[in-house]
């Protein structure tokens, strides 16, 4: 399945020729304060950032609950150049942007690759995330060594029986372990600069309603096998829509017991280089509009 996904990845590249669909850029200000640290007080990271987030249409993971399923599978985007994106990369840096993030970026890496070169040999400083469903081969993460700072993948499953059904891609579970390794031996422990990330990696884990038990298995794997030498970030967001909206077990949000039993297991292993979520996360304001807002 995955060579038939890669296979795709390329054969789209070659089709799109020297242009990337972009779905929207957004500029955005948070504050970590939504994000709190663990270190056994829930500490909060008080420091402002600003991020420039780069959507890029379509996906190599077809999963039945996206959010955004308006680009991933319905592909709705606006054909960007390449030498275009190295320009606004430059102009996110001219104005403050803490970090490039790029969204569902594998299927565009040989020209997001040529995009970061130019912008590089022009200035470009400011740590670039890759934001990735995770599934991930490692020949191209190779590719990104030069021009990745922080991954930020997803580890979505532990059961390849989940994967399958959710996703269609039961080799999903060895896949990301596979795929996180190679990040990690990329850009080795967390590096910080005034409180954010220049180099580490991110691993995000979205709890879905009655598959706590599951998530608490995917917690337990990423302390065994890396401590807090990367960082965890446990989502209570998740909100049913698209196909999971009449999926039996996925029509509901999760519930605080079933987020709290993750978080608490999380602390109990050791956790603390972790970030949870507060406050009613799991709704659908929080889903960009992809009508071609910010894309220029």
């Amino acid at each position: 399945w995955i060579c038939k996904i890669v296979h795709f990845a390329l054969v789209y590249a070659m089709l799109t020729a020297l242009k990337i669909m972009v779905s929207v850029m957004l500029v955005i200000k948070w504050k970590l304060l939504s994000y709190p640290y663990i270190n056994g007080k829930n500490r909060a990271y008080l420091e402002q950032m600003e991020q420039a987030r780069f959507f890029f249409s379509h996906c190599n993971m077809r999963c039945i609950f996206c959010q955004n399923h308006e680009i991933s599978t319905e592909g709705k985007g606006f054909p960007v150049t390449i030498e275009r994106l190295a320009q606004i990369f430059l102009e996110q840096q001219a104005r403050n942007a803490h970090c490039l993030e790029l969204v569902t970026p594998t299927h565009y890496v040989l020209q997001i690759i040529e995009a970061l070169k130019l912008a590089k040999k022009q200035g470009l400083s400011i740590p670039v995330v890759y934001n990735t469903s995770g599934y991930e081969r490692v020949e191209i993460l190779e590719m990104l060594k030069d021009y990745i700072d922080v991954f930020l993948p997803d580890f979505k499953y532990y059961s390849p029986d989940t994967a399958k059904e959710f996703s269609h891609a039961p080799d999903s579970p060895q896949v990301v372990k596979e795929a996180i390794d190679k990040m990690f031996a990329l850009v080795g422990k967390p590096q910080f600069k005034d409180n954010i990330m220049q180099k580490g990696v991110i691993i995000r884990h979205l709890i879905l309603p009655w598959y706590y038990k599951e998530s608490m298995e995917i917690v337990k794997y990423i302390w065994e096998k890396y401590h807090d030498d990367v960082y965890l970030s446990l989502m209570n967001q998740y909100t049913p829509m698209y196909k999971a909206l009449t999926h039996p077990k996925l029509k509901r949000k999760l519930t605080t017991f079933e987020y709290d039993k993750v978080v608490d297991y999380a602390l109990d292993l050791g956790f603390k280089n972790c970030y949870i979520q507060q406050g009613k996360t799991a709704t659908t304001k929080f889903v960009p509009h992809f009508d071609g807002t910010n894309v220029y």
